[in-house]
């Protein structure tokens, strides 16, 4: 068992006892002899679970005397509400908001917390890089023909292989790569519904499934969703017993924007219910890979017995964003999906598919995403510390367990789309709520990533966003 394995398994459990109000705010902590003796590991190991808990600002060091805890796990702010979409179409003022936030993504001089992917410093760029040389090396001339339509069968075997983790089961052959995860969305979408269908889909939701959608002329349902248990399956049986529904799209674990995770016995009882009516689930597992937990959750796709789920995926959100790197295992709908791609693409990109797949076959990958994991689960407890600080009182916010997105949900008084424009003359970049629905409703919540580095500046930006909402409410 590895050092690094030890030492997060020791604070872990450390912070379970913080979360459980076992030690509370001011309780001295066991020293790090004790922790040496007790579990039966080294004094560097011992400190190395205390500077982890101390980066994350739920102990502080106290010379001479050890350490105590400095904040708990109560303090945190309350969860937003399950939501409760209304009919109320405003379509034209999400696209605005969109393009307004888009507008300042890029520029290095403002804090992009509307930036919905990790910052650059976070990617082992060198690596992929090295990757993608070996790729024009070992392809057939040098990757630049065609490819097969499909996709590149390294990739699709390494992507198989590592299904096994959420007990998925893939072969090679059930894949069919795409550019990015919204490539794989898209395909699915147009392989199996027509224009003036019904999609389902959880409310909030990612601003380019609604537009997407919108795009192809179906209808879309937002329905209720919890910001951690995601859809509300009672409300999902009643919306299919009443209204005809041709598919269904959901991100299953940590939810964009909400960061929700569906328990697994809600995943198995949406396939079973949406497999009984003969409704497609497409699942967006675009953030599966980044769990803060023991282990990756499983996927609907691990339910799923008659091929009834489009699973979908990319490393758009993990390794390279700009290598448009995506695949589905589309189920019973396979055809179908290499024949829209074939429509749409005639071929894949091989050889940045091929570098991913020389990235993952050397296990670089999981080693990557070790060290991205516990960066972001750092920065998603210092984030709620911070917003609990800064942010006016009643603030509510989601505590994801995974991915790198909050939910914020603000008094009703604050409109988040003025908000964002008070934010960028500190440049600032937020994402406003209203985003991420097609209805006229989260007017007073944001989205915020937490995927950058921490920092004074981080912290200081945070507090400007909290003191602007507060000044907000004073008007």
């Amino acid at each position: 068992m590895s050092q690094e394995f030890i030492y997060h398994r020791i604070a872990r459990s450390i912070e379970h006892q913080i979360k459980k109000q076992v030690y509370k705010i001011g309780d001295k902590l066991p020293s790090v002899r004790e922790i040496c003796r007790e579990k039966g590991v080294s004094m560097n190991t011992a400190l190395n679970a205390y500077y982890y808990l101390e980066s994350k600002g739920l102990i502080a060091s106290r010379p001479q005397r050890g350490y105590f805890v400095s904040y708990s796990h109560q303090k945190f702010p309350e969860l937003p509400e399950t939501s409760r979409p209304i009919m109320d179409e405003g379509a034209d003022e999400t696209e605005n908001l969109i393009a307004r936030v888009f507008s300042v993504l890029g520029t290095d001089s403002h804090v992009n917390f509307s930036l919905g992917v990790p910052d650059i410093s976070l990617l082992p760029a060198a690596k992929i890089n090295k990757s993608l040389t070996r790729a024009m090396r070992e392809l057939p001339n040098n990757g630049i023909m065609y490819d097969s339509i499909q996709g590149n069968q390294k990739l699709r075997n390494q992507i198989a292989k590592g299904s096994l983790s959420w007990d998925g089961k893939l072969s090679e052959d059930d894949l069919v790569t795409t550019p990015g995860c919204m490539g794989a969305l898209s395909l699915s979408l147009m392989s199996i519904t027509k224009k003036g269908d019904v999609l389902v889909t959880e409310s909030p939701v990612y601003f380019g499934v609604l537009q997407l959608a919108k795009s192809l002329g179906l209808q879309v349902l937002e329905l209720p969703t919890h910001p951690e248990t995601g859809i509300e399956i009672e409300a999902l049986q009643q919306t299919i017993n009443s209204t005809k529904v041709s598919a269904c799209l959901l991100v299953s674990n940590f939810n964009n924007p909400t960061g929700s995770c569906m328990p697994d016995e809600h995943k198995e009882a949406v396939v079973k219910l949406l497999e009984y009516h003969h409704i497609p689930l497409i699942e967006d597992d675009l953030y599966g890979d980044v769990f803060f937990g023991n282990h990756r959750p499983k996927s609907c796709k691990s339910f799923d017995q008659s091929g009834n789920v489009l699973w979908c995926g990319s490393m758009s959100k993990t390794l390279v964003p700009g290598y448009r790197v995506g695949w589905t295992a589309p189920g019973r709908f396979k055809e179908k999906i290499i024949s829209t791609k074939l429509y749409q693409s005639v071929s894949s990109t091989g050889i940045v598919q091929e570098a991913v797949g020389n990235f993952l076959e050397t296990g670089r990958y999981e080693n990557h995403l070790r060290k991205l994991r516990s960066i972001l689960y750092s920065n998603s407890i210092l984030y709620l510390k911070a917003i609990g600080t800064y942010f006016p009182e009643g603030t509510k916010v989601s505590r994801p367990t995974g991915g790198f997105l909050i939910w914020i949900q603000l008094d009703p008084k604050v409109d988040t789309a003025h908000l964002f424009q008070e934010a960028l003359k500190h440049k600032i970049s937020i994402a406003p709520g209203r985003m991420f629905t097609l209805q006229n409703q989260y007017k007073n919540c944001i989205r915020l990533s937490y995927g950058m580095p921490w920092s004074e500046r981080i912290d200081e930006s945070l507090k400007v966003l909290g003191m602007l909402a507060k000044q907000t409410l004073c008007r």
